[in-house]
């Protein structure tokens, strides 16, 4: 891996700003492993994360999901054998479905709940909430309609996130990708955090943005 990195990383011109649509070749052409590699976007904001207002955190439907499947859970009690066949639902019930988590059952990937749950629920916090499983309105999996928002999730539904230096890191695509739905992708999600810059934020708000395929070369880009 080392010497195919290192000859990966002779394509880059360090000192370049590629467009994306030759940022994303360049990604894909200078992926090094094996298997098909992710294509991720790491963008750095003008944050300070430490204010509360500049944590920017909650969910995007990507035009094209190339992720694993998501394993939805649904704690929701209204929720009949039907609507939950209907949506492909696999995983649902209701304080039965608490007391699995809390006996250390955790074989899923989100949680989709009522708010009526939600008091049940946070007293599994110290549990949950590590691992990024705990429901939050903010995130969208605590709502009244769970059928309609578990098929979102299972659909692709993505949670972003800024890191506590003020990056925000998520997959756009494979490296057998089409460079159309790559290119979608990122577009889908720089407009979603240019419209979530905080008023209070000063300056210039993106101030770098970066893609590499997995373990390959770090590519600088601009919109």
């Amino acid at each position: 891996m080392g010497k195919k990195y290192e000859e990966a990383k002779k394509l880059i011109d360090n000192k370049k700003i590629y467009k994306l649509i030759e940022a994303i070749e360049l990604a894909k052409k200078t992926s090094v492993t094996k298997f098909d590699s992710s294509i991720e976007i790491a963008i750095k904001l003008n944050l300070d994360t430490t204010k509360a207002e500049q944590q920017l955190r909650g969910n995007i439907s990507l035009p094209y999901y190339f992720g694993k499947k998501t394993r939805v859970l649904v704690i929701d009690d209204t929720l009949t054998t039907e609507k939950a066949k209907e949506a492909n639902i696999t995983l649902y019930g209701g304080s039965e479905k608490i007391a699995e988590i809390k006996e250390g059952w955790l074989d899923f990937d989100v949680i989709i709940t009522t708010p009526k749950f939600m008091v049940e629920l946070s007293k599994l916090g110290k549990l949950l909430g590590p691992k990024g499983l705990m429901p939050n309105p903010k995130l969208g999996n605590v709502t009244v309609n769970t059928q309609k928002t578990a098929i979102e999730f299972m659909r692709g539904k993505t949670q972003y996130k800024t890191d506590s230096y003020g990056n925000i890191h998520m997959m756009v695509g494979k490296a057998s990708s089409k460079t159309e739905e790559i290119l979608a992708n990122i577009n889908a999600i720089l407009d979603l955090i240019s419209s979530k810059r905080p008023s209070t934020v000063k300056g210039e708000y993106i101030q770098g943005i970066h893609l590499c395929s997995s373990m390959g070369p770090s590519i600088k880009t601009s919109r």
